[in-house]
């Protein structure tokens, strides 16, 4: 059942954390999944939450420690000994986890806790986990994984399979090493069941070579777009020379991708870095201002340009009822575009597409919306009686800017992938202040021209 958390909620864990009444908060916790206790300490006071968490079970204690927001885990980590983050939370929990949770202590507290394990393979585990750059596969697997070798048979395969399983929460492939740990393909239960012909039969005659795998430095976002491609729960991940050192879940990837559209959405609406609402003012404020500056620029610019024509508005001041009607039309289109190549940059439909090619298909796509919105326009003014000076001038320049601002909405997100800048820039204040101050520039140098025909 769904746990929907509440106020009285609060208030009741609140009341007894205050009275002391242990024994309430535990019987109101047992119950629930860790991922809502850690809703739940998430919106407490840190004392509150520090209390309530060392009322937890070690276990159940380390998987809430996971489910919290970053700097409430910050909070929670920083009042924990250096002996019971190795004890009481390092030991329960996967060792990828375990490196993501010691990534966020100091350097000191780092050495200390990780001089603490008793499990030597955990703490090379999570030294090696440590050592590779983040956003990539080796900073994102996990390195327990259930393998056997190729010259097993398969009646020592089953015996070292039943063996590691003890030691991996979740089963999802068992792969298949040679000698020297290289990847050589997986072993599918179904092999194991029907394909044998007896408990001798050797594992390499009965696995399946065909596996995608990826390498140790491969960008997160890669592996994202590999497992959607060949729809897969999870991945191996190789060094440099082959040998299979982890693997990466379908659960690591979808954090992976909540992250990226987090980061996409606020990079979009025009936040340069990550924040959210629990940030203090200056944190959102350095976060926003830069592009809000950005749009000022772009504002006085838009201005001046107007400045530049004011004759022209003198001449006919109805023109300028239809410049917000330019520049709204120009970012719109130019956001849709935007849009659409980044979400394609994003699934990797675009990969390996020629640019020419794309920037024609956006053209054609243009071209009929610019033709609609200009004979509508221009219709809409003949109704109104307006001056035929104004009458085309409206729809010349809506048509214009419509492509223009399609253009433009395509060729930046494209520019800045090949740039290695993130394309979701495109989308926000950049191309809208940019097809506004182009828009309004169209809209008068066409009046300009129209009025010089139809004075």
């Amino acid at each position: 059942m769904s746990f929907e958390l509440t106020k009285p909620i609060l208030d009741r864990i609140r009341t007894d954390v205050e009275d002391g009444r242990d024994s309430s908060v535990q019987e109101l916790l047992s119950e629930l999944h860790p991922a809502d206790i850690g809703s739940i300490l998430d919106r407490l006071t840190v004392e509150e939450a520090v209390y309530v968490y060392r009322l937890l079970e070690p276990e159940e204690a380390a998987e809430v420690l996971l489910e919290l927001d970053e700097d409430r885990r910050e909070e929670l980590l920083g009042s924990l000994t250096s002996r019971e983050i190795a004890e009481d939370v390092l030991e329960h929990i996967d060792s990828d986890d375990a490196a993501d949770v010691v990534s966020e202590l100091s350097e000191e507290k780092q050495r200390e806790v990780i001089a603490l394990l008793d499990d030597a393979e955990q703490r090379e585990d999570i030294e090696e986990l440590l050592t590779y750059e983040e956003g990539t596969a080796g900073a994102l697997m996990a390195k327990e994984l259930v393998q056997v070798r190729t010259d097993w048979n398969v009646a020592r395969a089953v015996v070292e399979m039943r063996r590691q399983a003890q030691e991996v929460e979740h089963v999802y492939t068992v792969y298949v090493v040679d000698k020297d740990d290289h990847l050589y393909g997986i072993l599918p239960l179904k092999q194991l069941l029907f394909s044998a012909e007896s408990t001798r039969t050797l594992i390499k005659h009965i696995c399946d070579t065909d596996v995608e795998s990826v390498k140790v430095d491969t960008d997160v976002e890669e592996v994202v777009k590999l497992m959607k491609k060949y729809d897969v729960v999870v991945l191996p991940v190789v060094d440099s020379e082959g040998r299979l050192v982890g693997r990466i879940t379908f659960d690591d990837v979808m954090d992976v991708m909540s992250d990226e559209a987090t980061e996409d959405y606020q990079l979009a609406s025009g936040i340069s870095e990550d924040v959210d609402a629990t940030d203090t003012p200056l944190v959102q404020m350095r976060a926003r201002l830069p592009w809000l500056l950005i749009g000022l620029a772009g504002g006085i610019l838009s201005s001046q340009i107007i400045a530049q024509y004011e004759g022209q508005l003198r001449i006919d001041p109805k023109m300028a009822f239809f410049m917000p009607l330019i520049a709204a039309t120009a970012g719109n289109v130019g956001v849709q575009s935007s849009a659409i190549v980044v979400q394609g940059l994003a699934l990797g439909s675009l990969d390996g597409v020629n640019i020419f090619a794309r920037l024609w298909k956006e053209l054609r796509v243009a071209v009929i919306t610019a033709l609609v919105c200009g004979l509508l326009i221009f219709l809409v003014n003949l109704g109104l009686h307006e001056t035929q000076a104004l009458t085309y001038t409206v729809s010349i320049a809506l048509f214009s800017v419509i492509l223009s601002a399609a253009m433009f909405g395509t060729v930046i997100p494209l520019a800045l992938d090949r740039l290695k800048v993130d394309p979701a820039l495109a989308t926000g204040p950049f191309v809208t202040t940019l097809n506004d101050i182009f828009g309004l520039l169209t809209y008068f140098s066409v009046g300009h021209l129209m009025y010089g025909l139809f004075p």
